[in-house]
Order: C-alpha cells, then structure tokens, then sequence
C-alpha cells in the first residue's frame, strides 16, 4: 500500500469518527419543550381574510369576543360596518 492510499483511508475514518461523534457533543439542551422556539398561532381578518401572527395583530373586544386585525384600516372598516348594522 503506497502512502497515498494510507493517507486517504485515514482522512475517511477521520470523518466518518467526526460525522458519528460531532451529533453526539452537541452541548447541553434544556428538556421539554424549552428547547423548541416558540411558536406564534395565526388568526384571521375578518375583513380581508389575511392570516397574521396573533402577537401582531390589532384586536378589538366585540361582545366579549376578541376580534384580531392585519392593520388599522380594516379594524375601521370592521367598525364602521358593525355600526351600519346596529
């Protein structure tokens, strides 16, 4: 076996240990669902029926219901026609 080919079947095994052991010392994680981001539930404009992330939508208390928007605009929009209704 010439030098080379020694070089290149460690240089394989080098990688292959890695590959195995490098997932194993990822570090310390916490347990549960701590470790995982938190994700944001999407509710609907009532008006233009645009889905948004409940933590930036506008709301509005409408008969104790929250009622969650994209923007100002279709907030008044949702206004003004529950006014035209009433």
């Amino acid at each position: 076996m010439n030098p080379l080919r020694i070089l290149i079947i460690f240089l394989l095994f080098y990688l292959l240990f890695r590959l195995l052991i490098g997932k194993s010392k990822k570090g310390p994680t916490k347990s549960g669902s701590e470790s995982l981001p938190t994700q944001d539930v999407l509710v609907e404009d009532p008006i233009c029926k645009v889905c948004v992330p409940k933590k930036q939508a506008l709301t509005l208390k409408d008969n104790d219901k929250i009622v969650y928007f994209c923007s100002i605009e279709c907030r008044e929009k949702f206004i003004a026609t529950k006014g035209a209704n009433r």
